[in-house]
């Protein structure tokens, strides 16, 4: 429970975009950043006071490592469960194990979110054809094959819209276990991002409402544009799963608004900072990155409510280039992730407008 003083060094596994913000929040406070990551050259080392560069199945490099921080944090949660394990031998991990091995399997994490009372899809895992077509049988249809583990920005997913689709949405998966998903007909996905402290502390940010791209987020707009009693609802989820969780650090949970009945269904949650949280940087009293650095530090949380009307746009591949257009526009807040090559779909970077009140 005790804090982690300024001066004191933050490990962060991952050196993406993420990583890069969480270190250029923690300067400001006082903190420096050692980030751990497979990929040289990798964005997160251009802003960090020391970098390592090993593999994450390195457990000499992985030791070494947690012995020269105080705290080790993570920007996405596909870190190997046993990274993680090798890491809490060595160093306080926050958010710890519990919720990266939650968030790694959509099985065990539907199965978490139903057993603590919020609404999920209807599910069922498979494995062979067979089993796929009595899930599709008891489901129906539409409904989404998604791989258990590592799908990302629509990555290892299939819609089943009919009998013809489902031998081909059993190849998609390629033969990795997998679960089916009822379709929702939803009206909106939104985002809500809670920060939780050691102390037990909570703040909500508030509602997030993204679109999405051919499966990659493209906008958020804060406030959502939902009837208050479902805002309150979706920040109520998000609060109680960090509850459920034992959760320290930002969590977001994404979730699916049935505007008709008022229901709130959580589609995933993440268990760090989040693309839908970026607008928190200039939009938000305290962003989602210092917010995490004060949570997992042990520090009082900071004001998590938005200064006005605020919009986020990601800039993917050559997007980027964009930059004069964007300086020119005086409320536009352009951000360049540091990335040398814009690839097609790469997230390269982000800008947000804020029209404040």
């Amino acid at each position: 429970m005790d804090m982690i003083k300024p001066g004191s060094t933050i490990g962060i596994l991952g050196g993406g975009q993420l990583g890069r913000m969480i270190a250029l929040a923690a300067a400001p406070l006082g903190y420096k950043c050692h980030i751990y990551c497979p990929e040289a050259n990798s964005p997160a080392f251009q802003v960090a006071d020391s970098y390592t560069v090993a593999a994450y199945e390195d457990e000499a490099a992985l030791e070494a490592f947690a012995k020269s921080v105080d705290v080790v944090t993570y920007e996405f949660e596909n870190v190997p469960a046993k990274t993680a394990e090798v890491i809490g031998e060595h160093a306080l991990l926050r958010p710890g194990a519990t919720a990266l091995a939650t968030a790694q399997d959509r099985l065990v994490e539907k199965t978490f979110l139903s057993d603590h009372g919020l609404a999920v899809a209807p599910f069922k895992a498979f494995e062979s054809l067979e089993e796929l077509e009595l899930a599709v049988a008891e489901i129906g249809m539409p409904a989404v094959a998604k791989t258990r583990c590592f799908g990302y920005d629509g990555k290892g997913q299939a819609i089943i819209r009919s009998q013809s689709d489902i031998e081909e949405a059993h190849a998609a998966m390629g033969g990795a276990p997998a679960i089916l998903e009822g379709f929702v007909p939803f009206n909106k996905e939104v985002s809500a991002i809670v920060a939780r402290n050691p102390q037990g502390s909570v703040a909500a940010y508030p509602i997030a409402e993204n679109v999405h791209t051919n499966h990659i987020l493209d906008v958020t707009t804060v406030p959502a544009n939902i009837d208050g009693v479902i805002e309150d609802t979706a920040r109520i989820m998000g609060a109680k799963l960090a509850d459920a969780l034992d959760y320290i650090g930002v969590i977001t949970v994404e979730m699916f608004i049935i505007e008709d009945s008022g229901e709130v269904i959580v589609n995933e949650f993440a268990p760090r900072v989040h693309n839908s949280g970026h607008w928190s940087i200039e939009g938000a009293r305290t962003s989602q990155f210092e917010q995490h650095v004060r949570a997992i530090c042990g520090l009082p949380l900071g004001d998590p409510r938005n200064i006005g009307t605020v919009r986020m746009k990601n800039l993917l591949g050559e997007d980027i280039n964009d930059v004069e257009q964007y300086l020119k526009d005086p409320k536009a807040h352009y951000h360049h992730y540091g990335k040398s090559e814009p690839r097609e779909g790469r997230k390269m970077g982000h800008v947000t407008w804020v029209d404040a009140e």
